[in-house]
């Protein structure tokens, strides 16, 4: 049976923190783009690899850089800064547009 991608997005990051933020108006979960490139690519640092790839996406003509949302994260520093998020939607959409073997789960 397969798994639906919110499960398969789930227990792909097991034991990873990927910070995220409930919005209950619209009833859904807002992902850290960061946390979550990190993840798939284990970049040394996830940052430049986010803003390479938004500004590949914004040149292809994808929208998907005008669902970003940003909202106030707790920082590794332990303060509150703000960060891109995308609600479940827009980061499965993302996981697809990276280049990564895990990423690839999400393709088929």
């Amino acid at each position: 049976m397969k798994q639906n991608k919110l499960e398969t997005f789930s227990n792909l990051f097991e034991g990873k923190e990927i910070r995220s933020i409930w919005n209950s108006e619209k009833e859904d979960y807002y992902f850290s783009v960061v946390d979550v490139i990190s993840v798939l690519t284990n970049a040394n640092i996830p940052r430049n690899y986010w803003s390479d790839l938004k500004r590949k996406l914004k040149n292809e003509g994808s929208q998907l850089h005008e669902n970003i949302v940003q909202l106030k994260m707790i920082a590794s520093d332990g303060k509150l800064r703000l960060a891109d998020t995308l609600d479940t939607k827009g980061i499965l959409r993302l996981i697809e547009s990276v280049s990564s073997p895990k990423a690839k789960v999400f393709c088929t």
